[in-house]
């Protein structure tokens, strides 16, 4: 197994990093202090990662993409991952891949808007009643009744709730997973979900401010509330009822974006915590000489490394078809809980300072903690690995 970056790797991650410590972290703290990131402040930023060539760099590049590679692109999702969530994720957009899935006609509508830094699109899955249990959501679409009946040409009738929807606010559309069938199968009834894009202005779709959360300020969640919307046929992304086969052929890699942006929180936090060990003394010495402190730093950058080889491996494998679902579920598990280790040992190194919004611990402290639970939490990645170990056994 080789690691080595390759001179284009290498050219990306310094240019990647460079545009996040001078354009991203001078913002960190009006974001962390107001909870809002001005729209103002979003297009000055946009207008300069497009011109350093970092915009929808997720994206292929037959469909208009930046075109990276699946382990190039968690490189540079590692470096974005050190900022704040909201500046890098609003101002360095990397629309949602299943864009591509669409037809011509839908890819012009909607994914060419956002590689333009036009719009942002969102994902509606999750329900008040319905977080992992994706096949129990209640969200319902059913044709509508023309002159003529139901038919394949009809338009659909969408009723129901989502939540936990991020950046709903700013987005132009939403692309929304809906119950719009039943089948019966050996374990019992099964829905059927198909996802159809809905725009903003669509009559019946209202997008309500969410929760207030303690991890990621400045990066919002929304309610959306659909009361008899109705949308037509062409808006329907995939097959009718072949919704989650669409998020699976193009949302796959998500949860190793989610691993990438928890290492580089977390080497950020690491470094904070190296420095500090040296610079700091205490007892005539250098903290970083105490086994207690010196043991903390020894553990965080072996399991940093643990992570990181996880991750790379999934990423590696990716763009071969090799990767499977377990190697994706132990990518986000390992990144997301080392995360959450790193920042409380570099705050506990730190001592009471580490607590002050003078550094970026406690924030990255408060941030890990959504990190274990989206994109699925760490119980269902545990889920998706012991199945991959018992399954091939009659488990």
């Amino acid at each position: 197994m080789n690691f080595s970056l390759t001179q284009e790797q290498t050219l990306i991650i310094e240019t990647t990093r460079a545009f996040v410590e001078n354009e991203l972290y001078p913002h960190e703290e009006e974001i962390e202090r107001s909870g809002v990131l001005e729209m103002d402040l979003v297009r000055e930023l946009q207008k300069k990662a497009m011109e350093a060539g970092l915009y929808a760099a997720n994206i292929p590049e037959e469909f208009g993409g930046g075109g990276l590679d699946t382990l190039t692109w968690l490189l540079y999702e590692k470096e974005l991952g050190r900022a704040n969530y909201a500046l890098h994720w609003t101002c360095v957009a990397r629309p949602s891949n299943i864009l591509c899935a669409g037809t011509p006609e839908q890819r012009a509508k909607y994914l060419d808007p956002c590689l333009k830094g036009e719009t942002w699109d969102c994902l509606a899955m999750t329900e008040p009643g319905a977080g992992s249990d994706l096949r129990g959501m209640k969200a319902s679409a059913k044709p509508a009744r023309n002159k003529q009946g139901a038919g394949s040409n009809s338009d659909w009738i969408l009723n129901g709730t989502k939540h936990f929807i991020s950046h709903a606010d700013i987005a132009g559309f939403a692309i929304c997973f809906m119950k719009s069938g039943e089948v019966e199968t050996p374990r019992g009834p099964k829905a059927e979900i198909t996802a159809f894009f809905v725009d903003k202005d669509t009559p019946g779709f209202t997008v309500r401010d969410g929760y207030n959360n303690v991890s990621h300020r400045g990066y919002t969640n929304a309610i959306l509330e659909f009361d008899d919307c109705r949308v037509p046929a062409e808006n329907i992304l995939g097959e009718v009822g072949k919704g989650f086969e669409v998020a699976n052929d193009w949302l796959g890699a998500t949860r190793l974006q989610v691993a990438a942006t928890c290492l580089g929180r977390a080497d950020r936090a690491f470094q904070h915590a190296v420095n500090y060990s040296a610079e700091r003394k205490q007892f005539g010495q250098q903290i970083g000489k105490f086994q207690g402190v010196s043991f903390k730093l020894a553990d965080m950058a072996m399991e940093l490394k643990a992570a990181e080889l996880l991750t790379w491996d999934a990423g590696s494998k990716f763009d071969e078809g090799e990767c499977t679902d377990s190697d994706m579920a132990m990518a986000k598990l390992k990144a997301s809980e080392v995360l959450a280790m790193v920042a409380d040992e570099a705050i506990q190194i730190h001592g009471g300072m580490g607590l002050m919004d003078d550094l970026p611990l406690e924030r990255i402290w408060r941030d890990a903690r959504i990190e274990r639970i989206w994109e699925g939490t760490s119980e269902i990645q545990r889920h998706i690995i012991s199945r991959a170990l018992l399954r091939p056994l009659g488990g």
